[in-house]
This record gives C-alpha cells, sequence and structure tokens, in this order.
C-alpha cells in the first residue's frame, strides 16, 4: 500500500455488525469450490464497522476521503470488462484529511432491496459484496467482502399436476404425469409412467434433471445444459399396461431458483427430461419444464420485514388447505 517502500500503509477490515448470529450458508465459487458466507434476505439491513489499521504508528496517512459502498452486481464472463450494477448504495465515513492513528467508522444500509438470488454459473455470475475505499493519489487502499443472498417465495397459488403423452405411431405409446408443475428446493416430485403401447425393445429408462443457463440477449445468446441429476427408472423391458412410479428426492442435490429474465441479463430454467433407450441403443427422449423455488424456514426475529410478510401471506394461502404445512404447525406450538 506504499509507494516504492516509502510513506506510510494501511489494512482495511469489514466486520458485520451481526456476525457473531447471522447464518452462514455455502456458495459455490467461479473456481467451483464451496465457500462459506454470510446469508441476507430481501430488505434486512446490511451494517458494520469499517476498521482501519495503520501500519506504521505515529506516521501520518494523507487521504481524500474513505467511503464504503453496498453493491449488487452482474458479470457476464464473455463481457469480464463491464459490470452491470442494479444495487449502488455508498456511504462517506470520513472527509479528506490525514491519520496518525488507527480509525473504526461505523456504517448501516437500511432495508436494503436485495431482488434476486446470488448465483454462480457456467458464464455469469449475480454477487452482493460490501466494499470500503480509502482514496489516495497514487494508489486506492480497497478491501471487498462477498455476502450471499436468498429469495423466499410463498406456496404457489395454482400448482397444477403435468400430465403427458409421448409416443412413436404404432410402436410406442406412454403416458407420464407428475404430481405438481412447481417445486419447491427440498421437496419430491412424484409421479407415474404409463405404458399402453409397447413395440420396441425398450432396455433402460431414466429422468435426468436438467438445468439451462441463458445469458446474452439478441445475436449474442448463450445457452449451457447442465445434468444435475440421473434417476434411473426402469432397467428391463416394460410390458403393455405396466405403470411405473417415480419418487425423485431434490434435497441432496445442487439447485437453484428458477430465475427468469435476470435484470434482462441471464435466465436459468429447470426441465425433467424422460429418457428411453432401445437394444439399439436409440433414445427417445421428452422434455418438460418445472418451476424451482425456495421455501422458507420458520420466521426468526432477525429476518427481514420482508420475509416476515412473505410468511403471513403464506398462512393466508395455506388456510385454505387441509392439511397443515410443517412450518404452520411449528409457529401454532409456538403460540402455544
Amino acid at each position: 500500500m506504499s509507494f516504492f517502500g516509502f510513506g506510510q500503509s494501511a489494512e482495511l477490515e469489514l466486520v458485520l455488525s451481526d456476525a457473531e448470529s447471522r447464518r452462514r450458508v455455502e456458495h459455490k465459487t467461479e473456481e467451483g469450490k464451496k465457500e462459506k458466507y454470510f446469508l441476507f434476505y430481501d430488505g434486512e439491513t446490511v451494517s458494520g464497522r469499517v476498521i482501519l489499521t495503520l501500519k506504521h504508528p505515529n506516521k501520518r496517512l494523507e487521504h481524500q476521503g474513505i467511503k464504503v459502498e453496498f453493491i449488487g452486481q452482474i458479470e457476464l464472463y464473455y463481457d469480464r470488462g463491464n459490470h452491470h450494477e442494479f444495487v449502488s448504495l455508498v456511504k462517506d465515513l470520513a472527509r479528506p484529511g490525514e491519520f496518525t492513528q488507527s480509525q473504526t467508522f461505523d456504517f448501516e444500509f437500511t432495508h436494503v432491496e436485495k431482488p434476486y438470488e446470488s448465483y454462480t454459473g457456467q458464464n455469469v455470475k449475480l454477487r452482493y459484496f460490501l466494499r470500503a475505499t480509502v482514496s489516495r493519489r497514487l494508489n486506492d487502499v480497497v478491501k471487498e467482502m462477498d455476502i450471499v443472498v436468498h429469495t423466499l417465495s410463498t406456496y404457489p397459488e395454482l400448482n397444477s399436476s403435468i400430465k403427458m403423452e409421448v409416443g412413436i405411431e404404432d410402436c410406442l405409446h406412454i403416458e407420464f404425469e407428475y404430481n405438481k408443475s412447481k417445486y419447491h428446493l427440498k421437496d419430491v416430485i412424484v409421479g407415474k409412467i404409463y405404458f399402453l403401447l409397447v413395440r420396441i425393445k425398450i432396455k433402460h429408462m431414466e429422468i435426468d434433471i436438467i438445468k439451462r443457463e441463458t445469458t446474452g440477449t439478441g445475436p449474442n445468446v448463450y445457452h449451457e445444459n447442465d445434468t444435475i441429476a440421473k434417476y434411473e427408472i426402469m432397467d428391463g423391458a416394460p410390458v403393455r399396461g405396466e405403470s411405473i412410479p417415480i419418487r425423485l428426492f431434490l434435497a441432496g442435490y445442487e439447485l437453484t431458483p428458477t430465475m427468469r429474465d435476470i435484470n434482462k441479463k441471464f435466465s436459468v430454467r429447470y426441465y425433467l427430461n424422460l429418457v428411453l433407450i432401445d437394444e439399439e441403443e436409440r433414445r427417445y427422449f421428452k422434455q418438460q419444464e418445472v418451476v424451482l423455488w425456495r421455501k422458507g424456514d420458520i420466521v426468526r426475529k432477525s429476518m427481514s420485514h420482508q420475509a416476515a410478510i412473505a410468511s403471513q401471506r403464506f398462512e393466508g394461502t395455506s388456510s385454505h388447505m387441509e392439511a397443515k404445512t410443517p412450518s404452520q404447525t411449528a409457529e401454532n406450538n409456538s403460540r402455544q
């Protein structure tokens, strides 16, 4: 931080005010590793301290101002130079001047809007971070700290089952049914496959969960398909009239909520891909889109106002259902 080894140099540190109590979650980095970050929701306040430590006590540190920023940005990997910021908040912590000893500055960004979920994909990254900067003539002192944001959803009011028929004329006719079209990330996909006509020798059948990431617009659109899971339904030849049940647990897979046209930069969609392979290694498949969403936990004191409203909405919709949901039951118990 010092120029040619002369003069004062400094280090910055960012500390959240609720660091000891705030939950941390694993999130994939650009290199594919998993690291733990502090978890926030839309509408929650982000507050803490910027600690400026001088390396040489009693030596002057001249600066042109100190600030802290809260930034939400999208970075497309094929366009590395351009960062598309959708949230940008700034707090000035100190006017231009000089320091001769270490300092601590408090900051607070109140009820920050965080409209999208944090995401690291094949061609795009959506991140939120705090950045503290000491502005200097020759080289700024900068410290960044990433956080993770989860977007919570309520139970969908309409969640119809999926029924489809697929076949090859006079050779194969099957009907498949999934119990819902929208699933939360810890849900179970329940379904059935009926064989109405089988005149080709099928030896293997599976369901794949496919994630499709779409980035860019117009002529610069990139599609990346990633097979998240393979679930074997059947190994051997089915007969006419046979029905095969499906139970696919989503909790064990790395899934995100469905994201549609995020800031007009990218989308993430999920598909159930039914694959049949015959004895001559020919593949027959049928894709069906499903919507994934993140279910909120039981409302905690530190959870955002936005999440609390979402929970109330969920209570309202679930009162029309016959069976109580686990979170409702837990809430009733806590009231008692």
